[in-house]
């Protein structure tokens, strides 16, 4: 019998709503003007841009809802399969939540997310990462540092910077909410906009919202998952209190369980937090109470206050593309002008 999941005593804070996963209710009938403005508003925003045309390549990785969705781990594939290639990619990101506005080359020996942001101090480790909130700057200086290639974490909706080759990711068990743009729903911008901008669909995890019936045959589908790291079977049959501060907390959690862990509490911080030395005490006497492993996601690993790590566990997982052969001639559209 499944070990009961109890709620970690929690602070409140701000999340997406819940109607925006729902089918459209008085909350989003009420608040669909707003929706149609801010569409319209980011629509002529991008008729009205001169992008900047950068010396290389830049690959986008992006979604159409605010939230998570798996960007950050489909953009760490893509760059590791173009640096496969020989090729010398850089990442770009804006950098949410810190306040560096950049152009700036992030170290993650001195960088704090604070300073830069949670995103990329994880894109860091495995590349040379820029932060700037003026896309063309970034991929100017990332360019004059040696960056042959240009991979962009977010960044879809920004017109400031001509795209060689975009990547729509989309979670499967969300898929585009209820269907609504912001406030309405979560959706950045409509649906049928942004796939005409794209080139291929980064569909991650089964599809129970049906997104792909609502895709057709317009664009290529790459279907992917997100897989724990090499250390994860040491969780199976363990006892665990998991906590997150990510788009959806849930996700998680389920990976967590499809391990064999034993998820016995949870505790969803809103993405992006900033952990406080209180947080983690108060949790590691919860997990201690419960006989229980502490455990986070490496995005949260990033924000924890000074100390924290040796309290706790940490996941990695990456993502997987189930037919690498797929993603690979998707991903090769940028090769020709990237040499």
């Amino acid at each position: 019998m499944p070990a009961p999941t109890a709620a970690i005593p929690k602070r409140t804070g701000v999340r997406a709503p819940e109607f925006w996963r729902r089918p459209p209710g008085l909350a989003a009938r009420l608040l669909q003007p707003l929706g149609l403005a801010y569409a319209a508003a980011g629509a002529a925003r991008r008729v009205l841009a001169r992008p900047y045309r950068a010396p290389v390549p830049v690959v986008c990785v992006g979604n159409l809802v605010a939230g998570g969705a798996g960007k950050t781990p489909t953009a760490i594939a893509v760059q590791r399969w173009y640096a496969g290639r020989g090729l010398a990619a850089h990442f770009l990101t804006r950098g949410y939540g810190g306040r560096v506005a950049g152009p700036h080359r992030v170290d993650p020996a001195t960088d704090t997310a604070a300073d830069v942001g949670d995103e990329p101090l994880l894109l860091a480790a495995r590349a040379p990462t820029w932060v700037a909130r003026d896309r063309a700057a970034g991929a100017r200086a990332a360019a004059a540092a040696g960056a042959q290639l240009v991979v962009m974490d977010d960044g879809f909706q920004n017109p400031g910077l001509a795209k060689t080759l975009s990547l729509l990711v989309v979670d499967g068990a969300e898929g585009f909410g209820n269907g609504r743009a912001i406030p309405a729903g979560p959706l950045r911008e409509p649906v049928a906009a942004g796939l005409r901008r794209a080139q291929a669909v980064v569909l991650v995890g089964e599809d129970t919202a049906r997104v792909r019936p609502l895709l057709g045959d317009r664009l290529p589908v790459l279907q992917a998952r997100i897989v724990p790291g090499p250390d994860a079977e040491r969780y199976k049959g363990e006892r665990v209190a998991a906590f997150a501060g990510i788009g959806r907390p849930a996700k998680f959690y389920d990976t967590l369980r499809a391990l064999g862990a034993l998820v016995v509490a949870t505790r969803d911080f809103p993405d992006h937090y900033p952990y406080k030395p209180e947080d983690i005490m108060g949790m590691v006497e919860h997990a201690a109470g419960r006989n229980a492993v502490l455990i986070t996601t490496a995005k949260d690993a990033v924000r924890l206050p000074a100390g924290a790590l040796a309290m706790l566990h940490v996941l990695d997982v990456e993502l997987a593309f189930d037919d690498p052969q797929l993603a690979g001639a998707v991903l090769a559209q940028a090769l020709p002008k990237a040499r």
